[in-house]
């Protein structure tokens, strides 16, 4: 399927990373021209967690190629690197928030402005299946709040042309296992995070946003209704 990414610009925010840098190639692949950010490595340097940053690189960005199209955030470290030992520390959680939500968040608020001028943009967020269960609070939470700002986002830009997407791996691997547990979400790769990435960035699926939308099987053995 043509993706139709010809002459998008994506700007992939981790994009040298374990799902970063599979997204980077399959937008790549599509024919976007791909900018990767992060802190020590990419394309252009950008730390998430401070504004400066965040706006000295998204100005770099569009000095250079006069648009983004396309945003994907995907900057967090997995949640597998929390402290176990910690994760209902009020501080732990309030750090797992900033690192992925407000991260997020901030990168969306410098480069939003210029796609709703526009009248065109994608923006997806990474989040995770752990945002549906309990046993790490400090992922949990994390993700969930990802997710209700992506939501928040999706409204506020709602008929501009712009859509906001969240995709929700469960666990990564390159070489996941089709066998899915109760109480547990499937595994995916890189790869086929990727893939759900690329359609969700194209011109074909301007009419999903404000989308979560799970990547492997969602959590076996329980419905969600909403």
């Amino acid at each position: 399927m043509d993706l139709r990414l010809e002459q998008h610009v994506a700007l992939v925010v981790g994009g040298a990373g374990f799902i970063g840098s599979a997204i980077s190639e399959r937008l790549r692949a599509e024919g976007a021209t791909v900018i990767t950010a992060g802190r020590t490595s990419g394309d252009v340097r950008m730390d998430a967690a401070d504004e400066a940053s965040v706006s000295s690189a998204v100005t770099a960005v569009l000095a250079e190629h006069g648009r983004i199209d396309v945003l994907v955030v995907t900057s967090a470290p997995s949640a597998r690197t929390l402290d176990p030992a910690r994760r209902s520390d009020p501080e732990l959680v309030l750090d797992a928030v900033a690192g992925k939500a407000l991260t997020f968040l901030r990168v969306v608020n410098a480069v939003m402005p210029g796609m709703v001028e526009a009248g065109y943009g994608r923006v997806v967020g990474i989040s995770g299946q752990n945002a549906f269960l309990t046993g790490n609070l400090a992922g949990a939470v994390r993700n969930s709040a990802l997710l209700v700002a992506a939501k928040n986002l999706a409204d506020e830009v709602a008929g501009s042309g712009v859509t906001v997407n969240t995709v929700n791996p469960g666990q990564v691997s390159d070489e996941p296992v089709t066998a899915v547990e109760i109480g547990r979400g499937g595994e995916s790769s890189p790869g086929q995070i990727a893939d759900l990435v690329a359609f969700l960035a194209s011109p074909l699926a301007g009419a999903i946003s404000g989308e979560s939308i799970a990547i492997g099987h969602r959590v076996r053995g329980v419905a969600f209704l909403s």
